[in-house]
């Protein structure tokens, strides 16, 4: 298995027996939302479209997985979801075999999907590549196996001497405690340990900062996460460091 990171998305290149791309977190539809809370802001969603759609051109890929919250409203689906998601959606079909696995945020997703485009919530195995949104408990098919999440958003802040910052999409790997988890199976044996990677979010307005995520964790996955192990990626692939390397000294 080869990873490849895509800075123009952010994206991910999962190479095994097919070259996977995947994204996480497009929240499609998050401009409506936006504008009820006073913010107005013109729909982001077809260069979302093409900046996704030229991902897949950079790196012809077999398949896409998308790590669900493809639609941003919940529970309802809004008239701005109605208008954009059908083309949005039929545009990646049109290019490559599509596979969605769904989030919290996609009540009603299923009605722009063809039956076979939607995983499990709870993940998925991909030649041997466990995905899943993030907001459940995985499977325990996708023990020691690596699983690649969405939901987290990930974000990280690093200060320089002076006091400037970058904020910037990243990615957060670690390992998970498996009976944490509850991916203990009865008579399952494994020398091989259960790790997650957390992809930044395909959305530009969305972010989460990675010491938050370490230290309040939301989720069953966060709460399963080995802190010590856990290491920062830019967007880009650039080796980052620990947490403890962006805490605040």
């Amino acid at each position: 298995m080869r990873l490849e990171f895509i800075a123009s998305g952010p994206a991910l290149v999962v190479e095994g027996a097919r070259r996977v791309l995947v994204a996480a977190d497009l929240h499609l539809g998050i401009e409506a939302d936006m504008a009820s809370h006073g913010l107005h802001f013109s729909s982001r969603s077809k260069e979302r479209q093409q900046r996704l759609l030229g991902c897949i051109d950079e790196t012809d890929p077999d398949l896409l997985v998308l790590l669900g919250d493809v639609k941003h409203s919940i529970p309802l689906t809004t008239r701005q979801e109605f208008r954009e998601l059908p083309a949005v959606i039929a545009s990646f079909r049109k290019k490559i075999t599509l596979r969605v696995l769904p989030g919290n945020h996609d009540p009603g997703l299923e009605r722009f999907l063809e039956p076979d485009e939607l995983l499990p919530i709870d993940g998925a195995l991909i030649d041997g590549v466990g995905y899943i949104h993030g907001h459940t408990y995985p499977s325990p098919d996708l023990a020691a196996h690596l699983i690649v999440a969405g939901h987290h958003h990930p974000l990280v802040s690093l200060m320089d001497e002076v006091g400037c910052s970058l904020r910037a999409p990243a990615y957060l790997l670690a390992g998970l405690d498996a009976r944490c988890l509850r991916l203990i199976k009865t008579g399952f044996v494994s020398t091989e340990r259960t790790r997650v990677l957390f992809m930044p979010a395909f959305n530009e307005y969305s972010g989460y900062d990675i010491r938050k995520i370490a230290d309040a964790p939301f989720s069953p996955l966060s709460r399963c996460m080995d802190r010590e192990s856990a290491e920062i990626f830019l967007a880009d692939g650039t080796f980052v460091g620990p947490i403890s390397a962006v805490e605040t000294k």
